[in-house]
């Protein structure tokens, strides 16, 4: 069935357009059209009342959200209760994502992802694995005891996720170059993330197939002047993409704006690193036997170690405008059309086109989600 969304400023590829109305069919987008073309006549219509409609944001990080964690409960019901909390906050696409665990646990995640999309759970679009290939000494607040080196049936056991996307983060000096040809030649997307490589060592990745970075200037080796570590490395490549959690406490402003400044267009795209408090009123939650408390935003273990964030896609766009001097436009973007462009679904994902998915968020004049639609389908209204 045709309709329409109607008296909206719309981000299309061209920027914010004034009184333009949207033209879906199903799930997919028909046309961008001006508010008085007269095809908007004979459909129903929804009144959006002149606030933006945006593509709806694109989270590749997403470890719990509505009081669950995904490690903790990894199955089709979890990635449910987590899609419908982010959905609050205008994500429309995610990868539930698993923090380094055992292969057991891995392979039962990853049927369940498999599972959430085969079922049509609204937003799943793959599963990231944020290790267990990881370093000991850049671990965060990953357990150590999980980490291993791949062997074959690991990268079978990555590779097999039979719908959607499949992200890996993994320490390039653990797994080796020649693995991570094997897994990018499979159609897995790779991330280098909490690894102790040098900066030779990770040009070498990025040539055998590493696509991008993980949480950008955390868990890596820093930029220095004689050596340029992973962060050199990532800002220096022109064609990888990065990942960065603007949440005021994983990296500071200045470091924003760097980044956005080497790196080409496009290429930097915002996450979450979202733990279960996203969407709860809960403050604490447990993982690997720690208890994890968030205050003000940010989440800690005992020692103060960063345990992921309390962070939502829509304070990410707010932070990202206040701290980086970019343009509504581009924080919007880097929430939505720059995270597809990494997945490689930008074809159909992160856009409002012709052609694309059905998926919105509609955003009052400070920025907070007042609905949020999957697939032509509304799922959230503030």
């Amino acid at each position: 069935m045709t309709a329409a969304l109607v008296n909206a400023r719309v981000l299309t590829p061209a920027g914010v357009e004034a009184d333009r109305a949207v033209l879906i069919d199903g799930d997919r987008i028909i046309d961008v059209v001006p508010g008085a073309d007269p095809r908007l006549g004979g459909v129903p219509t929804h009144n959006l009342g002149g606030a933006l409609l945006a593509p709806g944001f694109i989270d590749c990080q997403v470890n719990g959200g509505g009081g669950v964690l995904f490690n903790d409960a990894p199955d089709a019901e979890t990635i449910r209760r987590i899609g419908a909390a982010h959905a609050q906050f205008g994500t429309t696409g995610f990868l539930p994502t698993l923090i380094s665990d055992d292969a057991a646990v891995m392979r039962v995640a990853i049927a369940a992802a498999d599972n959430a999309i085969a079922t049509g759970i609204p937003g799943v679009l793959g599963i990231h694995l944020e290790g267990p290939y990881l370093a000991p000494d850049r671990r965060g607040i990953h357990d150590a005891a999980k980490f291993l080196r791949p062997q074959d049936s690991d990268i079978d056991l990555v590779s097999s996720l039979r719908h959607g996307k499949t992200l890996v983060t993994l320490a390039p000096e653990r797994v080796g170059n020649d693995a991570i040809h094997e897994l990018s030649r499979r159609g897995v997307i790779v991330a280098a993330g909490h690894t102790a490589a040098d900066y030779d060592g990770m040009r070498k990745a990025l040539e055998s197939g590493v696509r991008g970075f993980t949480h950008l200037f955390n868990a890596m080796t820093p930029l220095q002047s004689r050596e340029p570590g992973v962060v050199g490395a990532a800002l220096e490549d022109r064609a990888s993409w990065c990942g960065v959690i603007v949440d005021g406490f994983h990296l500071h402003p200045a470091a924003l704006r760097i980044a956005l400044a080497a790196k080409p267009r496009g290429k930097v795209f915002l996450v979450t690193d979202a733990m279960p408090p996203v969407g709860s009123s809960s403050e604490t939650f447990q993982l690997n036997g720690e208890t994890i408390t968030c205050r003000d935003g940010r989440c800690v273990n005992a020692q103060g170690t960063l345990a992921g964030s309390a962070l939502d896609m829509a304070a990410a766009v707010r932070n990202t405008l206040a701290q980086a001097g970019v343009e509504l436009p581009e924080a919007l973007r880097m929430a939505s059309t720059y995270p597809a462009d990494f997945l490689g679904i930008g074809a159909a994902h992160g856009r409002i086109a012709p052609g694309c998915r059905a998926d919105f968020v509609v955003l009052d004049e400070a920025l907070n989600v007042r609905q949020t639609w999957i697939g032509g389908e509304p799922v959230y209204s503030a």
